[in-house]
């Protein structure tokens, strides 16, 4: 009979390999109480990332894909998990000691919580902010964007994408957390269903955070649990090209799905345009970094 698991950390990996050993060695030390599988999902490493995984982390369970995608890759574990808890977890991240039951605790506290994120920490110290967000109005993304709506004297309107409202230190109920650390209630995952695989990456979390409430299941931040996060670790800085595109057409599915039936055609037109005219802009600053 196979082992009752209290939690399943899915991991997704495209190289990286210092990045996702450094993740690991972290929840080897830092586990959470009672019986817990690590599993890595190699999304087609160009470097020696699984051979590092299975020579140097043996108990770590290791599947390995092509580049499928963030989604996909997840959905692999969620998909055949029997635990009570996935944690979706990056290879860019380290757990601090007690952030696993933390996040746990928070999870089991009220039975209709099915998502809980944890207080993520740049390598400067500084606060993650995509760890604690609202969904995105069309004001407060060409706030965000533009850097405004990120200034200390930002309006509640024009910083309303960082979920200000609740403090960094303040736990409480926010429309998203961050796909970096995402603890999820097995029977929340039963009910809502998986990530959707028309994203490729990027804003599949966003989305999942979404229909999560739809679905009548709180999402939770919870800063008694720590994580380090080295932003776009994993992406080994600026995006390619693929994963500029992949970002902007994320960000017209997710508008598409949950807001355009909202507004009117214009606004709607308005907002397709200027998703258009940041991608442009997005690809010209990579092209003249030479990638």
């Amino acid at each position: 009979m196979p082992e009752l698991l209290d939690l399943e950390v899915a991991i997704v990996s495209h190289g990286a390999e210092e990045l996702l050993w450094r993740c690991l060695r972290s929840l080897e030390e830092h586990p959470a109480s009672g019986a817990m599988r690590v599993t890595v999902v190699d999304s087609g490493s160009p470097d020696a990332t699984p051979e590092m995984v299975a020579r140097q982390f043996p108990s770590v369970r290791l599947l390995r894909r092509g580049n499928i995608g963030f989604s996909a890759a997840n959905n692999l574990v969620l998909r055949g998990s029997e635990a009570a808890a996935v944690l979706l977890l990056n290879p860019d991240t380290e757990v601090n000691a007690g952030t696993l039951d933390a996040a746990l605790a928070r999870l089991r506290s009220e039975p209709r919580i099915g998502m809980v994120g944890c207080k993520l920490v740049t390598e400067s110290g500084e606060l993650d902010h995509a760890c604690k967000r609202s969904f995105p109005t069309p004001l407060s993304a060409l706030a965000h964007f533009t850097g405004i709506g990120r200034d200390e004297g930002a309006s509640a309107a024009l910083s309303q994408y960082r979920a200000t409202a609740l403090g960094d230190d303040e736990p409480g109920e926010v429309d998203a957390v961050n796909g970096a650390f995402m603890l999820c209630r097995a029977e929340a995952i039963r009910e809502v269903g998986l990530l959707d695989e028309g994203y490729w990456l990027y804003m599949e979390d966003l989305d999942w955070c979404h229909r999560f409430w739809d679905a009548g299941w709180k999402v939770f931040y919870e800063p008694a649990g720590v994580a380090l996060h080295v932003k776009g670790g994993s992406s080994a800085g600026r995006r390619a090209p693929r994963q500029e595109i992949a970002f902007h057409r994320g960000m017209g599915r997710f508008y598409r799905r949950f807001d355009a039936a909202e507004h009117n055609p214009l606004l709607n037109a308005a907002v397709y345009a200027g998703i258009g005219a940041k991608l442009a802009v997005s690809l010209g600053i990579t092209a003249a970094h030479g990638r």
